[in-house]
């Protein structure tokens, strides 16, 4: 899964015209899956997006979503897995089907929050409208396939 976390002031999304969600402090994450991901790549993203510290104390990124008691305003957006590596317009035959991107990101949005941040969704599927205050800027790209694989104990 990929996601693009935005810190922000406050942020809101509309469908038709009309608002579906909205946060006050706290981080815009715009979230796409590939296909091939799994259950393991939504709790990892959701670990790193809860605990990331990218909140300021002191002038320093110092404080996590939790400390701060912050919000998370998720927006699918299977863009994210788009190619650009060959012709002018974006391939994407790496997102994941949407079924399976619906499921993984409505996993997501309860993962998030059972790990204590308040969390509003955008409409998926929809063509949405997404408004934010950006807090920095702070804007932070995560990959779950870019992680570190756990080390295996053994002669080195």
């Amino acid at each position: 899964m990929k996601a693009v976390l935005q810190r922000v002031s406050g942020a809101s999304v509309r469908v038709d015209g009309r608002e579906v969600a909205a946060i006050s402090r706290g981080l815009l994450v715009l979230a796409g899956a590939a296909d091939g991901d799994s259950d393991d790549d939504v709790d990892w993203l959701a670990q790193k997006i809860v605990n990331l510290r990218i909140f300021d104390r002191d002038g320093k990124f110092q404080r996590s979503l939790i400390d701060c008691g912050a919000q998370v305003l998720l927006v699918s957006q299977f863009t994210l897995l788009g190619s650009t590596r060959k012709g002018r317009r974006p391939s994407f035959g790496g997102a994941a089907a949407p079924e399976l991107a619906r499921r993984l990101l409505e996993r997501l949005a309860a993962r998030i929050a059972d790990l204590g941040p308040e969390v509003a969704t955008g409409e998926f599927g929809a063509n949405m409208e997404v408004e934010l205050i950006n807090d920095g800027p702070v804007t932070i790209l995560l990959d779950s396939r870019e992680r570190l694989e756990p080390r295996r104990a053994g002669p080195r």
